[in-house]
């Protein structure tokens, strides 16, 4: 699944379009690298948001393509 939907599903950014915007600017990065929104995600993967004062790093757990309101978490486990 693409980065910028994954971001999308799991409700870590609301819009998949702000999405690829943040991922176009260099503030996702996946595994330590700079990824882009075409990034395939991968369980086991580190993803980190730098959207604002404090990082976000998540580890995938699990890619669906589907998510309601109640089970998006259950995608990433929150790492510091």
């Amino acid at each position: 699944m693409r980065l910028d939907k994954y971001l999308k599903i799991t409700r870590l950014i609301k819009r998949r379009t702000v999405a690829n915007e943040a991922c176009d600017a260099g503030r996702v990065t996946v595994n330590g690298k700079v990824a882009r929104a075409s990034y395939d995600v991968k369980e086991g993967d580190v993803v980190e948001l730098n959207l604002g004062h404090k990082p976000l790093r998540v580890q995938v757990l699990k890619v669906s393509e589907y998510a309601t309101k109640d089970t998006a978490a259950e995608g990433y486990k929150v790492i510091d």
